[in-house]
């Protein structure tokens, strides 16, 4: 069997950072928080409350299919956080790498604003949700992958990724 290999998704403040940890600690396999991917000039910008575009975006899902690649490269799994908002995006992440598959952490607006509100010291700001909103695409019925309600705990959370593998 192929090692496991996901990228949780969502937009911020969905709990893309805490289930991913959870889900690669429970699969004892690598955990790539995306975040630390962005460059300066990207971070500084969505700390003005500027949203990205896509040119922005490129080296950094660059740089996170890279990762993910080269753990296929060496036979082992993988868990990347990375918002993977646009159905292009997640066709860059997958590309050349058989069998990754996403977990879509979807929830209310209200209650992503909540956990967002409570968060200390993380350079997204607030005003940027509704730009994450407009800019999400679904994954698709032909996307390997499950969609998850935010309003689970943690657990619960990776409990339903690992059974969905």
């Amino acid at each position: 069997m192929d090692a496991p290999r996901w990228v949780v998704m969502g937009v911020a403040g969905c709990g893309k950072s805490s289930v991913g940890a959870a889900l690669a600690e429970r699969l004892g396999v690598r955990y790539v928080e995306g975040d630390r991917y962005h460059s300066p000039e990207n971070v500084a910008k969505m700390s003005a409350g500027v949203p990205l575009t896509d040119g922005d975006r490129l080296h950094w899902l660059a740089s996170l299919q890279g990762e993910i690649r080269d753990a296929m490269a060496r036979g082992e799994g993988i868990v990347v956080a990375c918002s993977a908002l646009k159905r292009r995006y997640r066709d860059l992440l997958r590309e050349g790498v058989p069998g990754l598959r996403f977990a879509h952490l979807a929830g209310t607006r209200e209650l992503i604003e909540a956990r967002m509100s409570a968060r200390v010291g993380h350079y997204m700001p607030l005003s940027l949700l509704d730009s994450q909103f407009a800019a999400l695409e679904p994954l698709q019925p032909d996307e390997a992958g499950i969609v998850l309600d935010i309003a689970e705990g943690v657990t619960q959370l990776v409990d339903r990724i690992t059974h969905a593998a």
